[in-house]
């Protein structure tokens, strides 16, 4: 078995919403800089006992990014007084390690979180730009370009109030599914919210005063739809004609979730024929936030067979090593991923989880910096001509901005075929550390995010990201505008 992603990153490991106790009830407000200074201190602390990169030979600086991050958290955190600010200390930890795969985040109970409010409009960013997804009676035309904000161009705006306390800041899918938060404000008392903005419609420039306000109703719908279009059910269909949809929204599904996957899997395995022989068959990563690796690799294996996927892999994988970092905390959660893979039915992934252990459990008892990970042999030779794909119809993967960790370890499989074209927007982008735990911080309301193992000589390397083949500029990201657009490309060929 080679180098697989079990569990999850950040948004999978996100907690049941906390609850508050009797010193953080509306009667008794919360000490927010107590409180966030001690969760910086506490995420720290897991950080440099547990996080590869303290000694990873590779990135000799990481023990000094941790030191930036905990000084300049710890800042913030001294001046909060709301909650707020006890987020945006947290967050700023997170920005300067940027890395979706280290630092915290906080998840409120409702009666304490700052009400998110808006300006009347939801945004977008396609390619360089910002524009208005759409707006309420009276806002700005749907589709203006946003030009600035208070005489800031408005990309200047994004590295400041969205990057200064978000990861990824140079990469193209981050600014897809996050610049827009540049004109939300969530209740950052360290940031300026824009007061006057500059609107570009039909070459005529318009300045309009910004009035703030709590969301509505329909503000969440407006806003996925911005950034992934219309939610399908995990699932196939055969939405036009020879062209078969394979929905795989969450890699980190619940217990419904898991009885879909397992639907699916069957429907490919009895229409495999059918699907063979399509027009096309699209894979539909939108809402997709990574979570484990393995349910995209049992679709993969469908599609163009165990052996031929496997074969590629290995090849494309050759020189890719995985170094563990053995403490007793990241063991601990080792141990759980056994029970996990059994409880999803993958009794082959729970064997193989059941002898890491024992390794893992072995290298902390003798204090050993690193647990290297071993593959057994495969009875193919490295000079094997790769086993012929059962699958050489088209095949479309549909990637939104945020697909990272296991979202792009199915691209990474995916793109194996040269059958395969990438529509969408540009990828996200994570680095070599992976496989995260998120131990609870004092607060009870926040976690840190605390990778376990890190890829070396991995091919895609910290930061790359995917480009789409096909990239969809449209602000309608429906299932109808991918079935058009891929129509189109279709009859092109």
């Amino acid at each position: 078995m080679k180098h697989l992603a079990l569990c999850l990153a950040l948004v999978a490991a996100a907690p049941a919403m906390a609850q508050p106790s009797p010193e953080t009830s509306p009667a008794a407000p919360p000490d927010w800089s107590a409180l966030a200074v001690a969760d910086v201190e506490a995420v720290y602390a897991e950080t440099r006992a547990n996080h590869p990169g303290m000694f990873d030979p590779a990135n000799p600086g990481f023990p000094a990014l941790l030191e930036r991050a905990r000084a300049e958290a710890l800042d913030y955190a001294r001046k909060a007084t709301t909650a707020g600010g006890f987020d945006a200390s947290l967050d700023r930890f997170t920005a300067v390690l940027n890395d979706g795969h280290a630092g915290a985040f906080t998840r409120l109970p409702p009666e304490l979180a700052a009400p998110i409010r808006w300006p009347g409009f939801v945004a977008a960013w396609r390619g360089d730009a910002m524009y208005v997804y759409k707006s309420a009676e009276g806002g700005p035309p749907a589709g203006s370009r946003i030009e600035s904000c208070d005489g800031t161009p408005i990309a200047d705006w994004v590295k400041t109030k969205v990057f200064g306390w978000r990861t990824g800041a140079e990469v193209a899918g981050a600014w897809w599914a996050s610049a827009r938060l540049a004109l939300i404000d969530d209740g950052n008392p360290f940031v300026r919210l824009p007061q006057t903005c500059r609107f570009v419609a039909d070459g005529k420039a318009e300045d309009r005063a910004l009035s703030w306000s709590p969301v509505p109703d329909h503000y969440q719908e407006w806003r996925n739809g911005s950034i992934n279009g219309d939610l399908l059910p995990i699932g196939l269909a055969e939405r036009a004609p020879g062209i078969h949809w394979i929905a795989l929204p969450d890699f980190q599904p619940d217990e419904a979730g898991n009885a879909a996957y397992q639907t699916l899997y069957a429907d490919l395995a009895a229409r495999a024929d059918t699907i063979r022989g399509a027009r096309a068959v699209v894979l539909d990563l939108r809402y997709n936030q990574g979570g484990s690796s393995l349910w995209s690799l049992r679709v993969a294996e469908s599609l163009w067979g165990k052996e031929a996927v496997e074969a590629r892999a290995e090849r494309r994988s050759a020189k890719t090593a995985v170094w563990w970092r053995p403490t007793p905390g990241n063991l601990e959660e080792v141990r759980g991923f056994a029970r996990l893979m059994t409880e999803q039915g993958d009794a082959e992934t729970a064997a193989w989880v059941a002898k890491l252990v024992t390794s893992f459990e072995a290298a902390v008892a003798k204090g050993e910096t690193w647990y290297v990970e071993t593959d057994e042999p495969t009875a193919a030779g490295a000079a094997a001509p790769d086993p012929a794909p059962l699958l050489t119809a088209p095949v479309y993967v549909i990637v939104p901005g945020q697909c990272a960790s296991a979202c792009l370890d199915a691209i990474d499989v995916f793109k194996l075929f040269p059958n395969t074209k990438l529509i969408g927007a540009p990828s996200s982008a994570d680095s070599t550390y992976m496989e995260v735990r998120n131990p609870e911080l004092p607060s009870g309301m926040a976690r840190a995010i605390i990778p376990m193992k890190m890829y070396v000589n991995r091919p895609r390397g910290n930061g790359e990201f995917y480009s789409p083949d096909i990239a969809m500029t449209d602000f309608d990201w429906s299932t109808q505008n991918f079935l058009k657009r891929i129509e189109e490309d279709l009859a092109a060929r």
